[in-house]
């Protein structure tokens, strides 16, 4: 007992050295001062026991004060609520427990996937609502495997896609693109349970995966689509209005100057088209696909699993914070000598995979929140797709509902 409150008084006191002195240093200098205040946070949560070895990740922890406009406190509160949701939800095992074997079905009422990575090595993920068929989709799953899909799915690309992206551009990225392909989309269909659906899991995701979107892309919005957007941007925060931009049916250009041609599908305007996986939303095609990479995702997670488990309690504190540079350091590539240490293993292949121990596998995410949610602080948390689009910008679709005349046949010009 001795031991451990003095093992909490030098935390509290490392915090004190390295905090600065208030969170808006951190938002307006960034660097070391956001260092400072993930190192404040990590001492606090430690001291609370709200710090399980699986979250003890500096990036995740960066999200949630992110998301809470660096506010140590609420993004305390939003911390411990994450981790009951997760006991309640059984998320830690869910990789483990849930097999979702209806996917493909899915896939023909709700297209939606994974497909290569933009031009900064994050991944691309893409959703062509015009062609969702909701009654057909509740006919061949329910809402309860549904939720529990899109935690699955959200869980993987911690652990695969974001990992083997970073290895592949070698510099961390936890960050994705996001194009919504809006085309033929009748507001109409926009239903009471697929309403209620959205909102859940909106919430889900704005609370418990905050700060994932980099960019959002919404292609062929018919003209009225977008003038409402335009109208509607001035209430939402700057941050989040800059990460969409709404595009009409002359988008390609845009899309091309974010991501090359080789990595879009055909139906985007791009050169793929995954003739022999079925089509590009069911090939999962991005570094998580390449043996060789996930060998080295693997290998790193065991050995930083190991380490971390065998380190005492001050110094897992220590390499944790020496971990993780600046995001202006050499473009964010990983480069202390605790870090050399640990990726001894991989310094052949010339890949640097930052340190990731949020446990589960990969997949496809359906109503993924990537969109940029409005949260206490004003600031952007995404997560992705339609259900984030429905709760930003829900003035504007209570209005497409009520009018629907409005959106179904307009001219699509830019």
């Amino acid at each position: 007992m001795a031991v451990e409150r003095k093992r909490s008084s030098s935390r509290r006191r490392r915090a004190e050295e390295l905090a600065p002195s208030s969170s808006s240093s951190a938002r307006r200098n960034g660097g070391l001062d956001e260092e400072r205040m993930v190192a404040e946070f990590r001492c606090l949560l430690a001291d609370r026991d709200l710090l399980p070895p699986r979250h003890d990740n500096y990036y995740t922890m960066r999200r949630f004060l992110k998301s809470r406009g660096y506010n140590i406190d609420k993004a305390i509160n939003m911390w411990s609520e994450m981790l009951k949701w997760r006991s309640d939800f059984g998320t830690d095992s869910i990789m483990q427990d849930f097999v979702f074997d209806e996917l493909q079905e899915v896939l023909s009422y709700y297209p939606h996937g994974y497909h290569g990575v933009d031009k900064e090595g994050r991944p691309i993920y893409i959703e062509r609502l015009g062609k969702v068929d909701p009654s057909k989709l509740m006919n061949v799953t329910t809402v309860e495997r549904f939720l529990k899909y899109h935690v699955q799915a959200l869980e993987r690309i911690f652990v695969e896609k974001y990992p083997a992206c970073s290895v592949a551009a070698k510099r961390h990225i936890d960050t994705m693109t996001t194009i919504l392909d809006v085309q033929g989309v009748n507001w109409m269909n926009v239903g009471k349970l697929a309403r209620d659906v959205v909102i859940h899991i909106s919430k889900i995701d704005s609370c418990n995966y905050p700060e994932i979107l980099n960019q959002m892309f919404i292609v062929n919005a018919g003209t009225g689509f977008r003038f409402l957007w335009s109208a509607l941007k001035s209430f939402i925060d700057p941050r989040t209005a800059a990460k969409i931009q709404v595009l009409g049916d002359t988008y390609q250009n845009t899309l091309l100057e974010h991501i090359d041609k080789s990595q879009l599908p055909d139906f985007l305007g791009g050169s793929c088209n995954c003739q022999n996986d079925g089509g590009c939303l069911r090939s999962n095609k991005g570094p998580w696909h390449d043996p060789e990479i996930m060998k080295l995702v693997r290998d790193q997670q065991a050995a930083s699993s190991s380490k971390m488990t065998n380190m005492p309690d001050e110094g897992h504190m220590d390499l944790s914070l020496e971990l993780h540079p600046s995001e202006n350091a050499m473009d964010n590539e990983l480069t202390t000598q605790a870090e050399e240490d640990i990726y001894d293993m991989v310094s052949t292949s010339g890949a640097r995979i930052p340190q990731t121990r949020m446990d589960g596998r990969v997949a496809s995410i359906a109503l993924t929140n990537q969109f940029a949610d409005t949260n206490e602080v004003g600031g952007a948390s995404p997560g992705t797709s339609w259900d984030r689009l429905i709760q930003v910008t829900k003035p504007l679709v209570n209005f497409i509902i009520k009018t629907p005349s409005t959106f179904t046949s307009v001219p699509r010009d830019e």
